[in-house]
């Protein structure tokens, strides 16, 4: 099966004329999520490729198709995670036969036994050529490992960023949903759901300029995260429901690209505990059902759902009509 289609003869453009974004009550450390009621979505015509948007279902069945999509892995090591452990794509796997997700999904499998000699994370990427617009993707939390004890600070994600080019580099930029499912960045060990927006960073002394909202409770199951970078806010959704709103102070300034990692957490100066005290192996895993962007338009969770099911009812496992930069840019699928 040709998973790369760019261009379907009876799909017809999709109408630009979108409502805006879902609204809401601003963000709270400390509250709850809400269980999450989606209601069915009537589907949307599929775009042409020239409509600025980039769409992929995941419905490989092998890595090759994923690799001539334009997707990379990390191999690079270094930060985040633990000191010395590996990043490879053995992590990555393909299914179609997982409960929710209707075409099949892409799995992250990441594996630790406390040191860097024994831990694998996983993280893969697209190009970096995304900054205003839309981004979604519809993804499986988990609470547990599939194996072996529970307790590491592991992360869940999906975000988008461009390199640092030095300490503070002000034209930085990154957009984070991270799943906490045992606690971590120094909190206690609660499940929580956190949403990140960075102005810049540095490693060493570790300094941060960023904004955050923290959500506490169990984010396991599937959410569809909507993240628009539009009007110089950063709004992030899940489920529909507004998450967080930040400021102009953190609005993305460079091209980013796309990414999804699964890594585990050092203990760190922030008050990380990093992983548990056994030396015995432990996995866990997250998947992603699709991913999604439209540059230049704040969509709305619905409005993203309806595109999706426009494609899938055309047939469109894979769409990319975004353009690169002239001369594309470097996207070093690492930090």
């Amino acid at each position: 099966m040709n998973t790369k289609i760019i261009l379907l003869t009876s799909v017809v453009a999709a109408s630009i004329g979108f409502t805006g974004c879902d609204s809401g009550e601003k963000k709270s450390d400390s509250a709850q999520p809400e269980t999450a009621n989606p209601q069915p979505v009537q589907a949307a015509p599929a775009p042409v490729a020239s409509v600025p948007v980039f769409f992929d279902d995941f419905s490989y069945a092998d890595v090759v198709g994923f690799y001539n999509n334009g997707w990379k892995v990390r191999t690079e090591t270094g930060h985040p995670g633990i000191k010395g452990a590996t990043w490879s794509a053995e992590g990555l796997s393909f299914h179609q036969d997982i409960s929710g997700a209707e075409n099949g999904a892409i799995r992250m499998s990441s594996v630790t036994g406390g040191t860097g000699e024994n831990t694998r994370h996983t993280q893969f990427c697209h190009a970096r050529k995304y900054r205003e617009g839309t981004y979604a993707a519809r993804i499986f939390f988990r609470d547990e490992p599939s194996y072996g004890p529970d307790g590491d600070e592991v992360i869940q994600t999906f975000y988008a960023i461009s390199p640092l080019k030095a300490p503070m580099d002000k034209n930085y930029s990154e957009t984070d949903f991270e799943y906490l499912p045992n606690g971590g960045w120094g909190e206690n060990t609660v499940p929580a759901l956190w949403t990140t927006s960075w102005d810049t960073f540095q490693l060493e002394p570790w300094t941060k300029v960023n904004e955050y909202t923290r959500k506490a409770g169990s984010y396991a199951g599937w959410h569809t995260l909507v993240l628009t970078v539009a009007d110089n806010k950063v709004i992030y959704y899940v489920d529909g429901q507004l998450f967080a709103e930040h400021t102009s102070a953190v609005y993305p300034e460079d091209f980013m690209s796309i990414n999804f990692n699964l890594w585990f957490m050092p203990k760190g100066a922030d008050g990380s505990q990093g992983p548990v005290d056994s030396p015995e192996l432990r996995e866990y895993q997250e998947d992603i059902d699709w991913v999604f962007f439209r540059e230049g338009v704040a969509l709305s969770t619905a409005e993203v759902e309806a595109l999706v099911a426009g494609y899938r009812s055309n047939k469109v496992a894979y769409l990319d009509g975004v353009k690169e930069q002239n001369p594309p840019l470097p996207s070093p699928c690492g930090l």
